[in-house]
């Protein structure tokens, strides 16, 4: 078994893959097999939440939260239940949904929640929706966590 150090590093550079050419294209997305080895993708790492953090990016539900002068930033990521809740999301530490809490750091099934995997792609393909606010009114959104 591959160990989440190992698992995240690879993640990692496929993320930058994408962020360079700002496409995701079907070799990133799903597992595939080259000269008999399999070549890990973000599919293979992240399973059907990689499937469900691509709905949240179709739909336009990731925005990027920039404060000024500071430039400190997060990401507000919508759910995919009917209340469309928006989580508090730090794509490569934190989120503020219960899946984050109960599989990543509870059960340590996954390495990130389909919160944090829909604000890194839409962020690699440049399809998040940039939104510009005070360090005030940054530190309040953020003190109500």
């Amino acid at each position: 078994m591959t160990s989440p150090a190992v698992s995240i590093t690879v993640a990692d550079a496929v993320w930058e893959q994408i962020k360079s050419s700002r496409s995701a294209s079907d070799d990133h997305l799903s597992m595939i097999v080259c000269s008999s080895l399999p070549r890990s993708s973000l599919h293979f790492l992240f399973g059907r939440n990689l499937e469900r953090a691509t709905r949240i990016v179709d739909q336009g539900g990731v925005r990027k939260v920039s404060a000024a002068p500071s430039g400190r930033s997060f990401f507000l990521v919508v759910g995919e239940s009917k209340r469309k809740e928006e989580y508090i999301c730090f794509p490569e530490h934190h989120c503020t949904c219960y899946s984050f809490f109960y599989d990543v750091v509870n059960r340590g099934e996954h390495l990130c929640c389909k919160h944090q995997i829909a604000a890194r792609l839409a962020e690699a393909v440049g399809e998040v929706v940039e939104v510009e606010v005070s360090d005030e009114q940054l530190a309040t959104m953020l003190s109500k966590l």
